[in-house]
């Protein structure tokens, strides 16, 4: 008989972990499912990362160069030094315990099935139908667990004629409208130098599952990578049904705040500018000389115009050290910034002061993504070495019956 409880709100006097008491397994790999487990990890729920022997989780071995190999490649690897272990794995599957059952065997799905009776969430993201031949579908796992949560992770969702098709997040970013709008006019398509729908899903997909098990349970969570990004389009979509606007690609700027863009100042550095609203836009046209100028009042004036505004900003920025620009701007509450990158950041005193990057194993990593004032997230440990929990986690089911 399943164990397995429908959470409930944390009471109102406990301080520990928002989702102390919910178990989830993760059967999935890379990045888009583990993130999603990783998020619920985070704050307090006990995850186990199911992996297949004899290597588990691709992603233990995503980025990883020698000393010769990194320094060939420009100093690039996601290699820890100490253990030679991946950096992404670590990151991607801290707070989980980690077993190793191999789901073609009849022990490995019995023994899975004996997890699910305890457990609230299965997460995986094989391809469609490739659980179901496992032996191992939703209506399987629901009879020894009706209240089972099956957040499912895909390119393409369950169904539809593409819903066969790799779910890589390149291919969503291809055609979920993404890399049609991005890079600089007349070049070409620009894809994001990250995985950015990887996270976007995974993040979404954490989202969803705990709606699912507000929900009561006994669901599916359909979740993939297309859609996911496909949402985060904003109003470019509802624009081009009602008016058929596409978009093209614009490089920093988009169409609905001018100026916005990043411009290069006297000693070298970029500035980052964006005015969202006619009263932003009017003190930054007071800013750079325009303010008289009944052209740029409105919105109108500016989209009729905007070469002429983006020039005379780029004059501004030019003639000033970034530090100087961005220090007017705040003057003129206005939103401007220096265009940081990952060294910038790292002494940056907001950062230190919000403790923005933690600790955990002796990896510097980021923090758990949101702040709650009275059950706040927590990092235990990092990803774990292959298998390092499954003695531990199979005796566990001993100890339940």
């Amino acid at each position: 008989m399943s164990t397995a409880r429908t959470p409930t709100s944390n009471p109102a006097g406990h301080a520990g972990p928002a989702l102390d008491g919910l178990r989830v397994l993760d059967c999935s790999t890379v990045i888009a499912g583990p993130s999603c487990a990783r998020y619920l990890a985070d704050f307090g729920a006990e995850v186990v990362k199911i992996e297949r022997p004899p290597d588990g989780d691709t992603s233990r071995r995503m980025g990883l160069l020698d000393d010769a190999a990194a320094e060939a490649a420009g100093g690039y690897s996601f290699t820890d030094r100490r253990d030679g272990q991946s950096l992404a794995w670590k990151l991607y599957n801290r707070n989980k315990r980690t077993v190793t059952l191999d789901l073609k065997s009849s022990d490995g799905r019995e023994a899975l099935l004996s997890l699910v009776e305890r457990a609230d969430v299965l997460v995986e993201n094989f391809r469609p139908g490739k659980l179901e031949s496992l032996g191992l579908g939703p209506d399987v796992l629901w009879a020894r667990n009706p209240s089972l949560v099956v957040t499912r992770i895909t390119g393409f969702g369950q169904d539809g004629p593409y819903a066969h098709r790799a779910g890589f997040a390149t291919i969503a970013e291809a055609m979920a409208g993404w890399a049609a709008i991005s890079g600089e006019p007349g070049g070409p398509p620009v894809l994001p130098p990250i995985a950015l729908t990887d996270e976007i899903c995974g993040l979404g997909a954490a989202f969803a599952t705990m709606v699912a098990l507000w929900g009561g349970g006994g669901q599916v969570v359909d979740a993939n990578l297309f859609e996911s990004l496909l949402g985060f389009m904003g109003p470019l979509v509802p624009s081009y049904f009602a008016t058929g606007f596409l978009q093209g690609r614009m490089g920093s700027s988009i169409p609905h705040s001018i100026p916005r863009g990043v411009w290069e100042a006297a000693d070298g550095r970029y500035v980052a500018v964006s005015t969202s609203s006619d009263a932003v836009a009017a003190r930054v046209m007071d800013l750079i000389g325009l303010g008289t100028d009944d052209r740029f009042t409105r919105f109108a004036g500016r989209a009729a115009h905007r070469d002429e505004v983006e020039a005379a900003l780029a004059r501004y920025v030019a003639a000033r050290p970034a530090d100087e620009v961005v220090a007017s701007f705040e003057a003129a509450q206005a939103a401007a910034a220096v265009v940081m990158d990952l060294a910038d950041i790292a002494l940056d005193p907001h950062v230190a002061a919000r403790d923005v990057f933690v600790d955990v194993d002796g990896v510097r990593m980021q923090a758990p993504i949101a702040r709650l004032s009275r059950t706040p997230g927590s990092l235990r440990w990092a990803g774990r070495a292959l298998g390092a929990d499954t003695d531990e986690v199979l005796s566990e089911l001993d100890r339940d019956e």
